[in-house]
């Protein structure tokens, strides 16, 4: 498994040396939420082609820092490149409409909750979601409850995550299908 550093460290990569210094600032004096926003920043800036196994893997740092909702348009924005990337895919859309968790497994931390399709495996289909509650307003919650792994069309998930654990689900989607 990789740690966060060799992440963080991948992804300043992917930038100019100035630009990739900076990222790596922003991580070892623990602001990691502003090297996000300079990462996607960057990204469009230089006008950087990512795989879209790189995009889903910057949607989950992002996620499990808070920044998913503020980053998830420029993020959608950025160059794609290697089309020959067979890996995992960002499926989310702004448009995109919840399914109740009852109709993607059988646990009942899922009863009431929405889920939200995330990232894709290109090989196999099987689907990485974000499971929300929904707030009186109707919103959904900020925050993931959970986080769930699915084929979409069958009743049973595959795999159910706690709300800190998107890395180990992101992991598991990985391995499911080889590609770890």
């Amino acid at each position: 498994m990789i740690d966060e550093g060799t992440r963080w460290r991948r992804f300043a990569a992917l930038l100019p040396p100035a630009d990739a210094r900076e990222i790596l600032d922003c991580w070892d004096i623990g602001e990691q939420e502003a090297g996000l926003d300079q990462l996607v920043a960057g990204l469009l800036k230089h006008q950087v082609p990512i795989s879209e196994t790189v995009r889903a893997e910057i949607a989950v740092a992002a996620e499990v820092w808070g920044m998913r909702p503020a980053l998830a348009p420029g993020l959608g924005q950025c160059l794609s490149g290697d089309q020959e990337d067979t890996g995992l895919r960002l499926i989310e859309h702004a448009v995109t409409v919840p399914l109740r968790g009852s109709s993607v497994g059988d646990d009942t931390a899922l009863v009431d909750l929405l889920v939200v399709p995330w990232i894709a495996c290109t090989r196999c289909g099987q689907v990485l979601a974000r499971a929300h509650s929904q707030e009186p307003w109707g919103d959904l919650s900020y925050l993931a409850r959970h986080y769930v792994l699915f084929f979409p069309g069958h009743s049973a998930s595959k795999g159910l995550f706690a709300p800190d654990s998107a890395w180990d689900a992101l992991a598991q989607l990985r391995m499911s299908c080889g590609q770890a």
